[in-house]
């Protein structure tokens, strides 16, 4: 379906320690896709649920190349600061805003239900960190136009439409499954063929792409992490009050509009609400 781009000087494994990427990494390990990668490249928004920071721990031990973590800091607490406008600004000096960085939904006095897709998670927490390793390790210099550097994505074969090619010359994208036409289903078959355990869900606690069988499941089986993901949901319009005490619409992370801590994910009239998947995420570097 999808053939291998061609041949660089560099491999690198774009590494979610998700299910997807998680496969991906073990089955270069074991030779199963190659050439070996050179090194794999985790990008750390502060977010994760424990079970993925764990997970990488002893991911990182069954593989045979070096995995970088980066970051560029909390997005948590980057989400939730109010800052203030300079003379430069456009917001006019001395006046507060909040940083739109994740994707939310708000709720005007009408009733009315707007769906905010404007967001810099993943380019300014996920996306520059990996490049900026990538750019110090594989020696890329200015205005560099030919492509030195592959990089491998786990996106899968029911995720598709998430295919996106890099906006730098330097690099190009490489979708190793959808090579091997695997599904997440098959990736997780690959694993236990072969005697590796499950990978955990990989996501911000708090993403707003989640779904709401997510939800359910982060409700259910990582209770400490879903009360991580309520506490947000009510500091995030605490701050935009915070900073503007006219604000019109309140914000929330699920499209009921309701906080987190009061969706009935077990009653039909709040389940279905939530419309975004990840198949939305059309930066194709979350979840995987």
């Amino acid at each position: 379906m999808f053939d291998p781009p061609p041949e660089t000087q560099w491999n690198i494994l774009s590494l979610g320690a998700g299910v997807q990427s998680s496969c991906l990494a073990l089955m270069a390990a074991q030779g199963d896709i190659g050439p070996m990668p050179d090194f794999a490249v985790f990008a750390d928004t502060q977010a994760e649920p424990d079970s993925v920071y764990d997970w990488l721990d002893w991911l990182e031990g069954e593989l045979p190349f070096p995995v970088y973590r980066v970051t560029k800091g909390s997005l948590t607490a980057d989400s939730l600061k109010v800052r203030y406008a300079t003379a430069k600004s456009k917001k006019g000096a001395g006046n507060t805003y909040i940083k739109r960085m994740i994707p939310t939904f708000g709720k005007m006095p009408s009733g009315e239900v707007v769906a905010a897709m404007g967001r810099t998670c993943t380019a300014d927490y996920k996306i520059a960190p990996i490049y900026k390793l990538m750019r110090e390790k594989c020696g890329i210099h200015r205005g560099q136009n030919d492509a030195t550097v592959t990089q491998w994505v786990g996106i899968s074969l029911d995720e598709i439409q998430r295919m996106k090619h890099p906006p730098k010359k330097w690099l190009q994208n490489r979708w190793p499954l959808i090579e091997q036409k695997m599904t997440r289903g098959a990736c997780l078959e690959w694993m236990g063929k072969n005697g590796y355990p499950q990978p955990p869900r990989s996501a911000c606690v708090y993403c707003p792409f989640h779904s709401d069988t997510e939800w359910r499941r982060l409700r259910d089986n990582e209770p400490r992490e879903f009360e991580k993901a309520i506490a947000f949901d009510s500091l995030l319009r605490r701050a935009y009050k915070q900073h503007d005490d006219t604000t019109i619409m309140e914000v929330y992370l699920h499209r009921s509009c309701k906080p987190l801590s009061e969706v009935d994910f077990d009653n039909d009239q709040d389940r279905g609400q939530q419309v975004w998947d990840f198949n939305a995420e059309c930066d194709g570097m979350c979840g995987i």
